[in-house]
């Protein structure tokens, strides 16, 4: 369908008159779209709510598992580093008497060629586990660390301190295996020179 929209008319060149009907068509249909318009815009909007809401709350459910993922890595990391402390702290523990036979034939000159080359592999290879030696003549005695076996006074000191080591202790990292036995001289003005020196039970030193 062609319509003449032109507004004078080209065979009397008078002005035409409105047409009515195409006035009020034009007028329903921009009322009905308005209509149209105001019932889909809140419900666009409201959807575009939801969809908001729903997708804040996922990702704040992803960033807790995120979370809980990653404090079960770190407590797992904490129970494996426990457990290997533990089994090389039994295993060091059962080897502390060969230690301590190496110490007493070192001192009678009997660790020599090859039964030293077997003492000095031993020592090196438990080092690299961990092992520490505990108690050096002069240190301040720790009862944390030391076991008084003797004690004296002397002018010589000004505080309770480690005069002889008479058995080497051992420690890994935070747990002392065993306390070193040790003399201790302490100063004759101590108040307490007089009482024993506490004796240190081996655990977990602070």
């Amino acid at each position: 369908m062609i319509r003449d929209n032109r507004y004078i008319d080209p065979v009397t060149l008078q002005p035409r008159k409105p047409d009515q009907a195409a006035a009020e068509r034009e007028t329903g249909r921009g009322e009905k779209s308005a209509v149209l318009g105001a019932e889909r815009g809140p419900a666009q909007g409201g959807q575009a709510a939801e969809l908001e809401a729903q997708l804040a709350e996922r990702t704040a459910d992803l960033q807790r598992l995120k979370a809980e993922y990653d404090n079960y890595r770190k407590r797992m990391r904490r129970d494996r580093l426990a457990i290997r402390e533990i089994a090389v702290a039994n295993v060091l523990s059962g080897l502390l008497p060969v230690l301590d036979a190496i110490d007493r034939a070192r001192e009678h000159g009997e660790v020599t060629g090859g039964l030293k080359a077997v003492a000095d592999v031993l020592e090196n290879h438990l080092a690299g586990l961990g092992l520490e030696t505990v108690g050096m003549p002069g240190e301040p005695f720790d009862p944390t660390r030391h076991e008084a076996v003797t004690h004296e006074l002397s002018d010589t000191v000004e505080q309770p301190t480690c005069t002889t080591v008479l058995r080497r202790g051992y420690r890994v990292g935070d747990q002392l295996l065993r306390p070193a036995q040790v003399s201790v001289a302490e100063p004759p003005d101590r108040e307490t020179s007089q009482q024993p020196l506490p004796a240190p039970k081996p655990g977990r030193s602070d």
